[in-house]
């Protein structure tokens, strides 16, 4: 199985498909290397074409049953159903005619069972009967496993035992797991490297992009992502990584521009659908929005991670639009889903609250709050929909008690509070509140209180900005 897209790129590789799909569109199937069609395989199932996937792998292994490319694609595939019985089978199979191959992918079982020490131990144990000049190549690709089933901390270990590699896949294979281990500048100095010696890969660039994301260097991720797409305007990665750096930096409508483009191309996946919709709600376009989020609800499958917040969203439209029934039924929706039901239980109180029903929303809120593992959060949630629905002296007063009974390094609600002062008009409170909110949360405080500074400003200088401000008012 092809683990990096970087094949896929390759000349080679292109020659191939078209070789393939030339033949296909004939309809006469060419001979091809069984290996090869595995790869062709992945490329499909890569790309979301899983019906010509499953044909190009039934093709190779009518040609050849004992090729380990094919095998290895059906064992994966028996290991993505949790069926590990089959997948054992695969890999005994495998070891007839591979067994280094045979031995990564009973790791990965092990991994899939998770029993991630067992499959350590495995790998290590393999590593002790290989000759030095055999162990560098094996290091790697046992890091490459950890990398690609996210155990970033023993990525990094396996990683370590190769030092002195300095070649391009071992930097970018260091590069992607300190991203995983959440260290995103250190990723970003590596891919920087990277793209310097080859500036013509949008790979690189399209990494490098992401490392700025995370970092929230907005302007930086664009600029990397425009690189990709001026290297492959067709590029769906670069694409979807400008529209998400724009939504970020509240360019909701050029941002909706590219989440349309990335749909273009990527119309079976339901992120972008998802995200056109609340590039339009954010632009206050309910009805638009609404066809967005069917679209996407029409391509996600039961098990779609995006579900709930499609159905969130829906909620939140059909909401504005006045049609409270409409709204509450995309709540219930989610009481089968995997997700957060405290959450999607505020919500509905919050739409309820929007609508004048107070008992109602009192009720579920108080059921809500009962349910919770984390009542103080909860709590705060509450208040934050009080605030929204503009119950602004209730929520000043609930804010008050409950940042006074806080813990003392308890970080949120602060620049909440200052928004309420800042309303009401209570301006000293106000700056107490906002050094308080910059000094513990200034994520918080950026999302909460930017509209209120320009946006060049940083909240450590919110404070001295604002009390000037507030100054020369009164002078």
């Amino acid at each position: 199985m092809i683990e990096d897209s970087a094949y896929f790129e390759s000349e080679a590789f292109q020659k191939l498909l078209k070789q393939y799909e030339d033949s296909a569109k004939s309809g006469h199937s060419a001979y091809m290397d069984a290996d090869d069609l595995a790869d062709i395989a992945d490329y499909y199932q890569y790309n979301g074409k899983l019906q010509e996937a499953t044909d190009a792998i039934n093709l190779a292994l009518s040609y050849n049953p004992d090729a380990v490319g094919p095998l290895l694609y059906k064992a994966r595939e028996a290991l993505a159903t949790y069926d590990f019985e089959a997948a054992r089978e695969y890999a005994e199979r495998i070891k007839a005619f591979d067994a280094l191959e045979a031995l990564y992918f009973e790791g990965e079982i092990l991994i899939c069972e998770g029993k991630y020490k067992e499959a350590d131990e495995l790998y290590r144990e393999h590593l002790k009967t290989l000759m030095p000049d055999e162990q560098m190549d094996y290091v790697f690709d046992i890091a490459n496993i950890f990398s690609e089933y996210c155990l970033f901390d023993t990525a990094f270990e396996w990683l370590m035992r190769s030092q002195g590699d300095d070649s391009e896949e071992f930097k970018e294979l260091m590069a992607r797991t300190l991203f995983g281990l959440g260290k995103y500048k250190d990723s970003e100095r590596i891919f920087n490297e990277l793209v310097d010696n080859n500036p013509y890969s949008k790979r690189y660039w399209n990494a490098l992009a992401s490392a700025q994301f995370m970092s929230e260097d907005y302007g930086a991720a664009i600029t990397s992502s425009e690189y990709a797409i001026a290297i492959d305007p067709n590029d769906v990665e670069g694409i979807l990584s400008k529209a998400n750096s724009l939504f970020n930096m509240e360019n909701y409508e050029t941002a909706l521009d590219y989440f349309r483009k990335y749909s273009e191309k990527m119309d079976f996946d339901e992120f972008g659908h998802l995200h056109q919709a609340t590039c339009l709600i954010n632009l206050g376009r309910y009805e638009e929005a609404i066809q967005a989020l069917e679209r996407a609800e029409e391509r996600a499958d039961k098990d779609s991670l995006y579900l709930p917040e499609i159905y969130q969203e829906l909620a939140f439209a059909y909401n504005e639009r006045h049609l409270v029934e409409t709204a509450l039924y995309y709540i219930d929706k989610t009481a089968d889903l995997d997700c957060d039901h405290i959450n999607m239980e505020i919500i509905r109180g919050h739409i309820l609250l929007a609508n004048g029903r107070v008992k109602e929303a009192e009720t579920v809120f108080k059921e809500a709050l009962m349910q919770s593992d984390d009542a103080s959060r909860t709590l705060l949630r509450i208040i934050v929909s009080l605030y929204d629905n503009h119950y602004t002296q209730a929520a000043y007063r609930l804010l008050k008690k409950f940042i006074g009974n806080a813990d003392t390094d308890w970080n949120e609600g602060y620049a909440y509070m200052a928004l309420c002062c800042w309303d009401l008009k209570h301006y000293d409170e106000f700056l107490t509140y906002l050094q308080e909110a910059v000094a513990r949360n200034p994520k918080e405080a950026r999302l909460v209180l930017g509209n209120l500074f320009p946006k060049e400003i940083q909240p450590k200088d919110y404070y001295e900005y604002i009390r000037n401000k507030i100054s020369e008012k009164e002078s």
